[in-house]
């Protein structure tokens, strides 16, 4: 592998890869199908830098941070990582797709694991032949 190699890995990281959204107790698709982009992605980056920033003005003068405002840093950063959706439906009609939305569905247990996961494994990223 050579450092070119890895310069357009990182870069083809930022176009994201899509994640089919698994539905819990059956293992069967439900239709929704995340993009996310890649751990070493300069979206990512950017994503754990905003993390940090988020979690120091959330200090409070002893510089604690609360367990729920930790993980209200935590799932913005996981929401950066998801760059669009398509199979989102709400009483028949497809939910916007925005950071609101997204936030609300990563509240589900369930899909924010599956997005973090994804999101983490590197091998879901190898560079496409």
């Amino acid at each position: 592998m050579q450092v070119d190699d890895i310069d357009a890995n990182v870069r083809d990281q930022d176009k994201g890869r899509d994640l089919p959204i698994l539905d819990p107790f059956s293992g069967a698709p439900t239709g929704m199908v995340f993009t996310i982009v890649g751990p070493d992605s300069d979206t990512a980056r950017r994503a754990r830098l905003a993390l940090a920033d988020e979690l120091v003005d959330m200090a409070d003068a002893d510089g604690r941070v609360s367990a729920e405002n930790r993980e209200k840093a935590r799932r913005n950063c996981l929401a950066a990582h998801v760059l669009r959706w398509r199979g989102v439906l709400e009483g028949g009609k497809d939910v916007p797709f925005g950071h609101k939305n997204l936030l609300a569905l990563l509240k589900v247990q369930w899909i924010e694991m599956q997005v973090d996961t994804f999101a983490a494994d590197r091998r879901n990223f190898r560079p496409e032949a």
